[in-house]
Parts: structure tokens; C-alpha cells; sequence
């Protein structure tokens, strides 16, 4: 009806399958040819450049916000935890172990993705509904390459890096707190958090980024390329992709962690 432009529609069970199920192919297939673009000429070396260092280095000062009052507050809860059992100076340990782990790579994820997931889903959603997209289609250049490729890369790249930044930022934190309001010594917080670092510790916390990375930047652009019904249309990409992204991240760090405690055997 033309006087009613925001009705809703129903569909049927049956359809609304079949769209969600058209929609994880539609992602695996975008998914799986922006990391076979790599292996194909053009590369496109200067768009992977230009997004690096709006990912990269835009998202630093959020980053590194998170990363030191999360490792400031781990250190103020777990104060008074290990003061009962008189293990205070065990905070370094507790700082590193689950800033390392867990909460770097998985804050830093989730800060990324509610900058540049939405950013991604926007700007190519505007690029789909003002037909720019097409008009590269006509030009001969590959939409794919040339736009999803250098995402997914420069945030696989640049989330490792942030994750460390985040890592080393929250022990800062940590060792703030504990110099600052619980009296401790800064040698023996950071003897306790590097020692207590061992091999699988560090691996889970390098593999996670990486893996967060490819589903923030993979979202981001499946919700861009696939927006439709003008502007109301790309903002509604913009929030799904965010929403999707954190939620992915959440899950499939829960599963990663599984499956790497139960394959690196920790006791």
C-alpha cells in the first residue's frame, strides 16, 4: 500500500529459513574469496595501507583506554580476595594471566568492531545504494578485491598488534593500581606477571586476535555489500553488523577456548 511505507511484512517459517540460510552461504562465499583474492593479481597494496592506519591507528586510543582500566579494575577487585588468603602479591599473576588470555584480545575485539564493523557496513552500504558498486562492476574492477580484500587483511593485521597494545596497557594498569593503592613493588609485580606467562598462555592470546579480526572485517563487509532500501537500509546494516560481530566474537571465543585447553592440556 503506497500510504504505508514502513508496514511490516510476515513471511513464513519456510522463508525466513530459506533467507537465513541463503544469508550464511551468501557470507561463507564472501568470506572465502576475500582471503582467496590475496593469491590473485591486483593486490591493491595502498588500499591495505589506507585501511591499516584508519583501523589500526584510529582505534589506538580506545584500545588502549580499555586495555589499562580493565587491568586497573582486575586489580582493585582481586585485592581483596587475595588479602584473605595473604596472597596479594600474587595480582601481577592474576593481572597478566587474564589480561593475556582472555579479556585483552576479546575487549580489544569487541572495540573494534563497534568502530569499524559499523564503519565498514555504512560506507559500502552507501556505496551499494548510491550504485558505485555498479559502476565498478562496469569499469572492470572486481568490487570484491577491491574493497573487501584490503579490509579483511588490514584488520586480521592491525587487531594482532592492537591485542598485544592492549595486553601490555593492562598490566600498566594493574601495576598502577597496585603501586598506587595497595603499596606493592613494581619489580615484583612484573617478575610475578612475566613469569607466570607460559607458552600456551601466550599462543591463545596471539590466535584469538587473528581470528577476531576475519569475522569483524568479514561482517562488516557482508553487512555493506548486501544493504538494500536506501539510507533506512544502511543504517539498519550498520547496527546488524555490529550486533553480529560482537555476538560472533563472544562465541567463538567461548569455542576457541575449549578447544585450545583441550588441546594444549592445561593443568
Amino acid at each position: 500500500m503506497p500510504g504505508f511505507p514502513n508496514r511490516m511484512e510476515l513471511t513464513s517459517p519456510t522463508e525466513f529459513a530459506k533467507q537465513k540460510v541463503q544469508a550464511v552461504q551468501d557470507y561463507t562465499l564472501l568470506a572465502a574469496h576475500s582471503v582467496s583474492n590475496l593469491f590473485r593479481k591486483p593486490l591493491y597494496f595502498a588500499d591495505m595501507v589506507q585501511q591499516a592506519d584508519l583501523i589500526g591507528v584510529g582505534s589506538l586510543p580506545i584500545v588502549v583506554l580499555t586495555g589499562f582500566f580493565t587491568g586497573g579494575v582486575l586489580a582493585l577487585q582481586t585485592a581483596n580476595t587475595l588479602q584473605r588468603f595473604g596472597s596479594i602479591t600474587l595480582i601481577g599473576q592474576l593481572v597478566s594471566t587474564s589480561m593475556v588470555r582472555e579479556l585483552g584480545p576479546v575487549l580489544t575485539g569487541l572495540m573494534v568492531a563497534g568502530r569499524n564493523a559499523s564503519g565498514m557496513a555504512s560506507e559500502l552500504g552507501s556505496m551499494v545504494v548510491t550504485e558505485q558498486i555498479d559502476a565498478m562492476r562496469a569499469l572492470g574492477t572486481d568490487p570484491m578485491k577491491k574493497l573487501v580484500t584490503p579490509r579483511v587483511t588490514a584488520t586480521v593485521f592491525m587487531l594482532f598488534f592492537l591485542s598485544i597494545i592492549s595486553d601490555l596497557v593492562g598490566l600498566a594498569g594493574g601495576l598502577f593500581v597496585a603501586k598506587l593503592f595497595l603499596n606493592l613493588d613494581a619489580r615484583q609485580y612484573w617478575a610475578n606477571a612475566w613469569q607466570t606467562l607460559v607458552f600456551q598462555d601466550v599462543f591463545m592470546g596471539l590466535l584469538k586476535p587473528v581470528l577476531f579480526g576475519f569475522i569483524i572485517a568479514t561482517i562488516g563487509c557482508y553487512y555493506g555489500m548486501t544493504a538494500r532500501g536506501g539510507t533506512q537500509g544502511v543504517g539498519r546494516a550498520t547496527t546488524q553488523a555490529v550486533v553480529a560481530a560482537s555476538v560472533s566474537i563472544l562465541v567463538t571465543d567461548f569455542f576457541v577456548t575449549k578447544l585450545l585447553i583441550s588441546i594444549l592440556s592445561y593443568r
